[in-house]
């Protein structure tokens, strides 16, 4: 396949970019630097609110992928944020490509029926600004029927570690291990959401992985 690849210099963006190229998918990486994450995978340059160019380097792909973050200057993140996500949307359309994959985030992940875990006491409030940034975004694709979208959220920790190829996949709700420990490697993260580029499992709904 040939995946279109925004924010492919982070964390978890340049682990989806080894993951795909690695089981041989054709991955365009773009970011702000233009810099590739892996070598021998092409890179570019572009800005992923700009829709045009979204448009330009996502036309005949397979599937487009964002593995942006949310704004971490010290504003407020929803805004951009909202608008980085609707700017891809059109991009994406304008291109013709049928598919979009979210890297998510997991504050909005349910601890009960109703009760996201961002609104819970004792909330990291670093972390709350982001977290409502990626509500906003999930609750925007949740208005989409095109394109065909797929939200991936990750465990509450996501971290550099281990590929091992095990972990739980699930819908809306909040997964904990054994030890009430909510996480997943950056590497076994991009193995789910490759899994999901090829599989095709979960349209247009939101996805989560954790231990």
């Amino acid at each position: 396949m040939k995946l279109v690849l925004f924010g492919a210099t982070g964390m978890v963006g340049s682990r989806i970019a080894t993951e795909a190229s690695a089981r041989g998918h054709e991955v365009l990486a773009v970011s702000r630097s233009g810099q590739s994450p892996v070598p021998g995978v092409t890179a570019t340059a572009a800005d992923a609110t700009d829709a045009a160019k979204v448009a330009d380097l996502a036309r005949g792909a397979d599937a487009v992928a964002s593995a942006c973050v949310p704004p971490r200057d010290g504003s407020d993140p929803r805004g951009p944020f909202l608008a980085l996500n609707e700017g891809l949307v059109a991009g994406v359309r304008a291109a013709g490509v049928g598919r979009l994959l979210v890297v998510g985030g997991a504050g909005g992940l349910e601890v009960g029926p109703g009760q996201a875990l961002s609104d819970q006491p004792g909330f990291p409030e670093a972390y709350l600004p982001e977290a409502l940034a990626h509500r906003d975004a999930l609750a925007y694709y949740r208005t989409l029927d095109d394109p065909d979208w797929t939200y991936v959220s990750p465990a509450a920790e996501i971290a550099p570690g281990e590929r091992t190829g095990r972990f739980r996949v699930g819908g809306d709700e909040f997964m904990t291990d054994d030890q009430g420990r909510s996480f997943v490697s950056a590497e076994d993260y991009a193995v789910a959401f490759v899994d999901e580029l090829e599989q095709h499992a979960h349209p247009r709904t939101r996805m989560s992985v954790a231990y």
